[in-house]
């Protein structure tokens, strides 16, 4: 064998090899080598690579470092529309969404409806194209029908295959899911901008939002960005298996990271119990989530449900309760509106609550005021300090 078919043979092994263990790290949460032995396999890449550049191809693993500054984002139409998901917030709206299903599907009383449940992750919404197993468009969700192109951003991130494995997917294969920040990558990224004395972010969700978005793809991939699939768009030909869970259990099969707490219950009490599960879980989780989200299992059921104008009606987000903390009113303005309108609004001492930090409150129900007797400066008799949501 000549040199030049051994460095091929090398490099397509050091591809094949670095894919499998992206693949047991990002999508198994297995790794079976140390980081040291993954950095060293990369490096012995990059070098052939750049001795060989003949021999790059572009989802080669070491093609996630960013291409060039883009000028823009390019806007895409959707295939299939990105749908919202209607919310519940109490156990009696999760009631009347089956009931709703039951009707439409004409269920008696004694057939239990399946459902897959995950949690709702707290990131950006993402529409992932692959052809013949190629990652060849990514895109946000914008209004739902048309969003941004951000192909060259999703490629650097590392959960996202750039080519799916095996050889059994469909050719035309659109998958939907969040693109996220772990806690740990978005402190250490807040850290590293308060060194360097630069504005860090409020939050996990606008961190992702914001290093998705950068028109410097090399941003990009420089923030610990992550991603979980949970849903798909066109796919042909279709469908993939008879059931969500089916469904998605195989795009993990080719490559593409799931939650691992999702979980298929059966009846509305599964669904309250796995809720109040992940609801104890939700302060131990590796990354943030703002609720539970439940999709009737069973394809043929979501076909015959349907959709309304904005959400399919097998699908519902059943959202945590907003976060409360204590502050105090510092002092209360009134603010005049262009219709004339008076609105008082008390300024607090600044409170970190939900992601946000929040220093003003608008007094907007007037009654409720009087009857708390809201008063600037008072800590005692319960005058004093507020919750805010």
């Amino acid at each position: 064998m000549n040199r030049t078919a051994a460095v091929v043979e090398r490099i397509e092994a050091l591809r094949n090899e670095i894919n499998y263990h992206s693949r047991q790290y990002y999508v198994f949460d297995e790794p079976v080598i140390p980081d040291t032995e993954y950095d060293r396999l990369f490096r012995e890449l990059q070098n052939l690579e750049a001795e060989f550049p003949q021999f790059i191809i572009a989802d080669s693993p070491t093609q996630r470092v960013g291409d060039t500054p883009l000028a823009g984002f390019n806007e895409v139409t959707h295939s299939l529309p990105m749908l919202s998901l209607d919310n519940a917030f109490e156990e009696d709206e999760m009631g009347e969404f089956e009931r709703r299903i039951r009707d439409r599907l004409k269920l008696d009383g004694g057939e239990k409806i399946s459902y897959l449940a995950e949690p709702k992750l707290d990131g950006l919404a993402v529409s992932l194209r692959y052809e013949q197993g190629r990652l060849v468009l990514g895109a946000t969700r914008g209004d739902g029908s048309r969003g941004e192109d951000v192909t060259s951003n999703v490629r650097t991130i590392n959960a996202v295959p750039l080519k799916l494995q095996g050889n059994d997917w469909p050719p035309v294969l659109e998958v939907r899911g969040e693109v996220f920040m772990p806690r740990e990558g978005f402190e250490a990224l807040n850290k590293h901008a308060r060194e360097l004395g630069e504005k860090s972010f409020v939050n996990p969700r606008n961190a992702a939002a914001g290093s998705l978005r950068q028109l410097d793809p090399r941003l990009t991939a420089k923030r610990p960005l992550s991603f979980y699939t949970y849903g798909f768009g066109e796919v042909a030909p279709a469908p993939i298996a008879s059931t969500q869970s089916e469904s998605i259990y195989r795009l993990r099969h080719w490559g593409l990271p799931i939650s691992p707490l999702q979980e298929v219950v059966t009846g509305i009490q599964e669904c309250i119990n796995y809720y109040l599960q992940i609801v104890q879980q939700r302060d131990t989780l590796p990354y943030d989530i703002d609720g539970v989200v439940f999709k009737v299992d069973d394809l043929n059921r979501q076909q015959q449900l349907g959709f309304i104008s904005r959400a399919p009606r097998w699908a519902i987000a059943y959202k945590f309760p907003a976060q409360e903390e204590m502050t105090q009113v510092e002092s209360i303005e009134f603010q005049v509106g262009r219709t004339g309108a008076i609105t008082p609004v008390a300024r607090l001492n600044p409170v970190f609550v939900g992601g946000v930090t929040v220093s003003n409150a608008t007094l907007h129900n007037m009654d409720e005021v009087m009857r708390k007797d809201v008063r600037p400066g008072e800590t005692g008799g319960g005058c004093g300090s507020y919750p805010v949501n």
